[in-house]
């Protein structure tokens, strides 16, 4: 289920930014990306920071800290001091996924304050070309190959990985994660044949497939994306197969209320800009924008909706 953030509120998104305290002018806002550079992730946070700047009046930075499919990242953002001044472009991973399997995690989610619910997003699944292009024939012949098809992964706990696993186990296959720092590292690896098939976000995925490096069979989504109607969704194989991860900003949980809200407005300003949705959506995410209340709603929805699954799954580190 995604939150959209209601007429009133986006109406007054740029009101509040300016009826806000204003942060320190003379240093940047700095968006932290726990993942390498290339990746769906990094190009929402470059996006949106070159959107935000203006609106908040301030310079924004873009700083990538990968690791620990995502732990680095966040535990940096834990020790900066809550000013709003480091913010951390989350992912499914980092509130969702890690709290839920991890042993030993570092951080709780109630450590963060939301901020805004950025984006959705499906994976795709993009497959050599000399595999089948069709997803019962893929099926097909992974059953006939069992554990010799390889696929890249941003570590065992990450998004992709634990939605290869809930793929494969909803149609009885059985495949081998690789495990990467990030999305770019696994494409070159595909691009050179290396990996079998990749599990990964839009912008990863899209250019490959038109470039016919390789091919999307399907995507992880509740619908078709638009821009590509004739690849059909694995619901429509097999119900119940719907996963999608999520981008938000989440600050310290010590961060000022003003604070959070005027980062919030301006995010949400800049969410509902037409060009900036059908940029993301050009590159296979749906543009949000929330308020802070409805991103901490939608974070514990996602927790109650993957709790079960991973259950399931037998899945913890």
């Amino acid at each position: 289920m995604t939150t959209r953030l209601g007429r009133r509120a986006a109406l007054g998104a740029g009101a509040a930014v300016l009826a806000a305290p204003v942060l320190a002018q003379a240093r940047p806002v700095t968006l932290v990306v726990p993942f390498p550079p290339g990746g769906s992730t990094d190009v929402m946070a470059r996006l949106l920071a070159e959107r935000m700047a203006p609106i908040l009046g301030q310079p924004m930075l873009v700083e990538n800290r990968p690791g620990g499919a995502t732990v680095v990242g966040a535990e940096a953002v834990l020790r900066a001091a809550p000013d709003g001044q480091t913010v951390l472009v989350n992912s499914g991973t980092t509130m969702t996924i890690h709290p839920l399997i991890m042993r030993g995690l570092s951080y709780k989610v109630q450590d963060f304050a939301p901020v805004s619910l950025l984006s959705v997003l499906p994976f795709a699944f993009l497959v050599q070309n000399r595999l089948p292009a069709r997803v019962p024939e893929f099926v097909a012949h992974a059953k006939a190959n069992p554990g010799r098809l390889n696929y890249g992964t941003n570590g065992p706990s990450s998004f992709n990985n634990i939605v290869a696993v809930m793929i494969a186990d909803a149609f009885g296959i059985r495949m081998q994660d690789v495990t990467y720092r990030g999305d770019a590292q696994q494409l070159n690896d595909f691009v050179a044949g290396t990996l079998d098939l990749l599990v990964v976000g839009g912008a990863t995925a899209i250019g490959p497939h038109r470039n016919g490096q390789g091919r999307i069979i399907a995507w992880t989504g509740e619908q078709r994306m638009p821009f590509m109607p004739e690849i059909p969704t694995f619901a429509e194989f097999r119900p119940g197969t719907v996963a999608q991860t999520y981008f938000g900003l989440v600050v310290p949980a010590r961060t000022p209320r003003a604070v959070i809200d005027r980062l919030s407005a301006a995010a949400a300003q800049a969410l509902h800009e037409p060009a900036l949705r059908e940029r993301l959506l050009a590159e296979g995410q749906f543009a949000r924008g929330s308020s802070p209340e409805d991103y901490a709603a939608f974070l514990q929805q996602e927790l109650d909706r993957w709790r079960p699954v991973l259950a399931k799954l037998n899945l913890e580190l």
